[in-house]
């Protein structure tokens, strides 16, 4: 077998376990939170907020602070899921012999 058909094998497995990756990725569901879990924040594995949860004690704060709680755990639950999704992407990728492969590309 030629080097070229290996890197050809290689591409394909990769290709394989890709989309396998994406499909559990789609599944992945993440909470992020804030405020001591006043807030919370759940992600799917395609970015979109599912469902947000505010408790009834942060409903009596001020309009300015349970806006800044929202987009904390928002982002709290964006780097939840960033870190899942690269996990699934490196079992993907690991035994394929690809140094320095990362994601996000």
């Amino acid at each position: 077998m030629t080097d070229f058909t290996k890197i050809l094998d290689k591409a394909k497995e990769l290709e394989a376990k890709m989309k396998e990756s994406q499909e559990k990725i789609k599944n992945i569901q993440v909470e992020g939170t804030s405020g001591s879990n006043s807030v919370k924040v759940t992600l799917n594995g395609e970015n979109e907020m599912i469902k947000i949860d505010l408790s009834d004690e942060i409903l009596k704060e001020n309009k300015i602070i349970i806006e800044d709680l929202i987009v904390a755990a928002h982002n709290n639950a964006k780097s939840e899921l960033k870190s899942k999704t690269s996990e699934e992407i490196s079992k993907s990728t690991s035994g394929l012999g690809i140094p320095g492969f990362k994601w996000p590309l």
